[in-house]
Parts: structure tokens; sequence; C-alpha cells
């Protein structure tokens, strides 16, 4: 019991937040639809989100109607193979992000999007970039790609039977063909180098028309630093699959009276009874599926659908992002410095496990120094950031306010592992203006001396509903462990002092407002983001809609007994309504867009084994064990709608920074040739079919 205590106490330094975080980087096909995309009319968003403006069409000045468009294809770099690319382009071409993620979610019967997509990434599951990443079957280089896929083709008013002669020129030598033109052309189009584009339309008698335009694709490389808000926490690619049996945990100081039963993880054969043996080995192999399990980085974060959904709406630029947030991260310990992994990769790689994650900045150093080792004139253009929580001891907070019962919050006092609002306020006063003078520091040089190029995405209070009322407390939704009670009093300071004080104080450091001094606010104000926040002010983790999923409503009960209290019968049947936990559904939408203890063991059930043996509980059925599974996998943190109104809210200061307009969509000019002469034995260059152009 000793050894549990120990690392009961050590082990959950950032237990009920699920820890807010960065992570390590040792550094069905769809058709292509180019007007769609360069024409995006975004419906209307929640209160309090900012439309996002996307890439205006391009104007009709093309001789007869026509003009040349042309597209990167799959232009989200992490995406290996396009048709991920094409699902997010034909959803999100109409609607906002959340929109297109709530179609998602229930195109997948809740299973969600990302659950295939996350193995088929530039960068693997261990957080390195694959260098060079086969993209299409074709090799590039993720950080310097030296040419982008691209496709092109004639639209507008195309005459019916009309021949098209295309050229192409970068520079070297010409390229071309001749074919018919409603056919697309694909080309691979040299970094950095405009290729002119010209196509002479012959139909019948009439007069050949010209048309040519400039193709430049502008590669853009955004990096996503931060926590666990940034990293996507509460949201694993794959959600951990659930059996309908029970699994025995045991209580702090309890005999066999005090052993509670909750669902086990589907597929694991080890001893389901307290008392029997398990292997957290064989365990894990079972868990849910991270992006990066060290850091709990995850596809649904809104850093990643910002930078997705900018790649979607501008079709003429490539988005090359590298996910660096961690779940846990601090300025200090995360950010700057080194941090403790939230758990190993799986179980084959648990016993090779560092335990530890890189800091961030050193990552992005690391990384920007290997680009530009090939490519000197690669620079960093955008920085997506959220921290701060865990430098004001947010997830001590939370345990003031969710762990009731006496012997656990005595032992949470006892090591320490409970704020107080007095401490968070000295946190917020003292300790976070100087971590971020720190931060500025690390940030300048490798954002050329110019922050606002740091769009800092602030939280949204989690515990507000019904238009920002505070959450009422109790056990609703926090019943997966017996000694959880959300207490009204507590609950409500909290609350307050989130939205009165810290929410406020954060936007005063980022934006150099209020009285906080930075050395040249000029170049040292980021771009702050807030607009989600009234959207927020609807969804806390207390929120209940009608509208929400079936076992939600039938098995999370509003009284707080959820929950089979018989260890005769919970091991057959852990829940009450009597259905299986097999049956919920991770990304179905819900009216909360705040994970509440409930969801985060059902979502993840993390168990944070990334650390050293002294620190590990005795079994899999250990107290702790039973505490860390019920809020490691993101209690307290957006689900993916969540993130998705982030996203959105975040897209307008993106696509300022970025200058991004609709030049980026292109420009095309037409011109009409002579009408066409008799055949002669020296044709004109104009009617002279380029040489051919290797097709992709």
């Amino acid at each position: 019991m000793a050894r549990a205590h120990a690392s009961f106490l050590i082990g959950i330094v950032l237990p009920l937040l699920g820890s807010l975080a960065v992570g390590s980087l040792p550094i069905g096909s769809l058709p292509i639809g180019s007007l769609a995309a360069q024409q995006i009319a975004a419906q209307p968003l929640p209160d309090g989100i900012a439309e996002a403006g996307p890439a205006a069409p391009v104007p009709d000045r093309a001789a007869g109607g026509m003009q040349i468009s042309w597209e990167v294809r799959n232009r989200f770099r992490l995406f290996r193979e396009e048709r991920d690319f094409q699902i997010h382009a034909a959803a999100e071409s109409n609607q906002s992000i959340l929109a297109a993620e709530q179609a998602f979610e229930q195109q997948s019967d809740g299973r969600g999007w990302a659950r295939n997509a996350v193995n088929r990434l530039c960068i693997d599951l261990g957080g390195h970039v694959s260098e060079p990443c086969t993209r299409d079957n074709v090799k590039e280089s993720y950080l310097t790609p030296t040419e982008h896929p691209v496709t092109v083709r004639l639209t507008g008013a195309v005459p019916v039977g009309a021949v098209c002669a295309w050229s192409f020129d970068d520079g070297d030598s010409p390229r071309g063909t001749t074919q018919d033109c409603t056919e697309p052309i694909d080309f691979r189009a040299r970094y950095g180098h405009a290729t002119s584009a010209t196509v002479d339309v012959t139909s019948g008698g009439d007069a050949t028309q010209r048309l040519t335009a400039q193709i430049k694709v502008r590669d853009i490389l955004i990096a996503g630093l931060g926590d666990s808000i940034a990293s996507g926490e509460g949201n694993p690619d794959r959600a951990v699959p659930l059996s309908d049996e029970g699994f025995c945990f045991r209580s702090y100081f309890g005999g066999a009276g005090r052993e509670f039963y909750r669902p086990s993880r589907a597929g694991y054969k080890g001893g389901r009874a307290c008392g029997t043996s398990g292997s957290l080995q064989s365990w894990q192999q079972f868990g849910a599926l991270w992006m990066n399990a060290a850091c709990h980085r995850s596809l649904y974060s809104y850093q990643t659908r910002a930078a997705l959904a900018l790649a979607v709406r501008y079709p003429h630029i490539a988005v090359t992002y590298l996910p660096l947030a961690c779940t846990g991260a601090s300025i200090p310990e995360g950010i700057l410095g080194s941090q403790r992994a939230r758990e190993c990769l799986t179980a084959k790689s648990s016993a090779k496990c560092q335990g530890t994650v890189n800091g961030q900045i050193a990552q992005l150093r690391e990384a920007l120094a290997a680009a530009r080792h090939r490519q000197p004139e690669r620079k960093l253009d955008l920085v997506l950031m959220t921290i701060g929580a865990n430098d004001i001891n947010f997830s001590g907070l939370v345990s003031d306010v969710v762990v009731d019962a006496a012997t656990e919050r005595a032992l949470f006092k006892r090591g320490g592992l409970i704020g107080s609002l007095h401490g968070s306020r000295s946190s917020l006063e003292r300790d976070l203006p100087q971590a971020f003078a720190r931060l500025r520091a690390a940030l300048t040089p490798l954002l050329d001396n110019d922050l606002s190029r740091v769009v800092f995405v602030s939280y949204a209070n989690p515990a507000l509903a019904n238009g920002g009322t505070p959450c009422p407390g109790g056990k609703a939704g926090f019943d997966i462990h017996p000694s959880f009670n959300a207490d009204p009093g507590r609950l409500a300071a909290v609350t307050e002092y989130v939205q009165n004080e810290f929410l406020p104080g954060l936007k005063a450091l980022a934006s150099c407002q209020s009285g906080v001094i930075c050395r040249d606010p000029a170049t040292d104000r980021m771009t702050f983001v807030d607009a989600h926040q009234s959207a927020f002010a609807d969804h806390g983790f207390c929120a209940r809609a009608d509208s929400d999923p079936e076992f939600d409503r039938e098995c999370f009960s509003a009284k707080g007994d959820s929950f089979v209290s018989s260890i005769v019968e919970a091991p057959h049947q852990p829940l009450a309504c009597g259905r299986g936990a097999s049956a919920f559904r991770a990304y179905l939408p819900r009216a909360r867009w705040i994970r509440d203890a409930n969801d985060s063991y059902f979502t993840a059930m993390t168990y944070p084994q990334a650390q050293s043996s002294l620190m590990q509980p005795s079994d899999i059925h250990d107290a702790t064990w039973g505490l860390l599974s019920a809020v490691y996998g993101g209690a307290v943190h957006p689900t993916a709608e969540g993130h998705a109104a982030m996203a959105d809210a975040a897209m307008p200061a993106i696509e300022a920074q970025l200058h991004l307009n609709a030049a980026d969509a292109g420009d095309v000019t037409g011109e009409p040739l002579p009408p066409l002469t008799p055949p002669s034995p020296a044709p004109t260059p104009e009617a002279a079919p380029p040489p051919a152009i290797p097709q992709q």
C-alpha cells in the first residue's frame, strides 16, 4: 500500500485536468473539385465565433468565358494519401469546421473520421517526421518540399469538342501536350518557382483562344505548440474499445467491500477481478490510439483542424504542419524544458519508453535548422499556441472541486495535489508574467522578431451552460470514481475565478495589455483569439440536451448513479442502465463540448505508464490506476466538437496573419488569337503543338 501511495502522490501531479499539455519530435477517394474549393461560402457559425473568410472566386476575365483553374493536390502535407484530404475538402467546402465535424460524427456512427487516417501520416506515432515521406507514391521531403503536385484544367464556357494545346514553362524547358479540353492535367510544380501555363483552345472554325496563367505554390510552415488543450487531449484518434463486462478497482484503505467495477477494455483476456494477476503490457495492447501517445496528441485538436481547414480553403497553397503540443506542458516544463510523457506508444515499446519528452522550443529549433540546412530561405510562417493553465495549477483547482471523499482528499492534500485559489492567483500575478517573458525571448528569433505571427488561442471556461450559468456541481458526469463529487460552492468559486481573473489575465499577457510590460509591444504582441468563449457558455461539461446520444441519456445518470454498486452483479453488468458499454460513441454530437470524467474513462481509459518502476502501482487493479484511468484521458477538456469550434474562431486571425486573399486563388488572363488560317508548310509557333508533357 505504501508503494501505491507513493505512486499516487508522485504520479498524479497533473491529474484531473488530464493535464493541460507537448510532444517529442526527435525530430473512399473523392473527385477533385477546384471550383468548389475556390468558391467556399462559409455558413453561419455559433454565436461568438467569427466567420472565417474563404478565398474569393477567380474573376472570369478569360476570353470566351473560359479560364485556367489550378489547385494543389493533397495540399495538407501531413496526410500521405489524398483520399484523407479529399473527405475534408468535400465536407468543409460550404460549411464551418464545426458543421463538418458534426457531419463526420454522424456519418461514422460516432467512431470518428481520424481512426484510420492516423496510420497514414508523414509523422509517425513516436512523433518523428518521416524524411522522406512517400505521399501518393512519390517520395518528398516533408519539411523542405522541392515540388508540389498540381492539377490544371480549363473551366468555364468550354466549347464542346474543343482541343487544348497546353504549354508549361518553369524557366527550364517548356513541356506540353495536346488533348481534349475537358481533361485535366497533373504535373509537379517546382517549389519557389513560377510556372507559366499557356493553353491554345481550338474549336471547329472558331478563332483560337489563348489563355495564360502563372502557377506558383506557396508552401506555409505552421507549428503547433502548447499544452493538452493544444494537443487535443480527450480525443484519441481511435477511442478505446470497451467491453460490456466489468473490471475491478480497489479503493484506498479499503477491503473487499470497497472494491468497485467499471467497464473493461474489449479484447483483454487477463484477470478482471481484484486479487487476480493482470499484465499491464497485455492491458496496453487494447488501449486508445493517439497520433502521439507520449503527448496525447490528436488529429482532432483545434491546431490540426485549423491547419487542415487552411489547406481546404485555399487551393493554391500547401500547408506543412508540425504538431508539437503536449499534454501536461507548462512554459518552464514542456515549452522551454523537457517534461514527463503521458504514456508509452504501445505495449511492445513500453520497455524502451524514455518517459520524458524534449522541450517544444528545442524540437522546433531542431526542425527549422534541418529545414534551413536544405533550403536556406525556408521560414516558420505561423505558430498556433495555447499555454498557461498548468502554470497556474488549474489541475489542482479541479482536484479541489471534484475530489470529495475524505480519504482521497486527505491524500491529495498531503501530496500537494489539491490547489487553492490563493496559490493560483499568486502564480497568475507573479510566475506567469515571468514565464511569458522567457517564452517571448525564445520565440522571437524563430519568428523574425514578429510575435504577431503567434496566434494564441485562449481557453474556454469549461463549467458554463445555459448562456453562461455556472454548472451546479454534483456527481453527474463524475460518478466514474466513487470519490468524485463536484462541490457546488468550490465549483462556483473556481468558475468565477477562471472567467473574471485567469482568462482576462492571460489575454493581457499575450496582448501586452492592462499594465503588462513588454519590451516592444509592436513586435511582442501576440495575436489573441477568444471569439469561441461565448459559444462555450452553452456547452460546458454539465450541458445536456434531448438531442444527446441515446446512450448518454440512458446510461449517464443526472443523479450520479450510473454504475452498479453490487460486486456480485457488477462484474457481469457494470452499468445501471443495463446496456453494454461498447454502445458508447465518443464522437457523436452532444450538448457538452467539454468532456467530463465519465467521458474520459469511456473514451481513453488511460494508464500513464511512462514512469519509473518505483512509481508504478502494484498491479492494474490498484487504487491509483482506478483514479488515474478516470481522468488522464481528458476530463475537463474540449470534445472534437469543441476543438472544431475553436478552430473556426482561430481561422480569421490565421488568414489575416498569413495575408491570404483572392490572389491566393490565382490569376488568369486570356487573349483571342486571329482566326485559323488554312494549313501551310510552315505553321506558326502558335499553331504548332508544344512538346508532350509526361502525365502523372
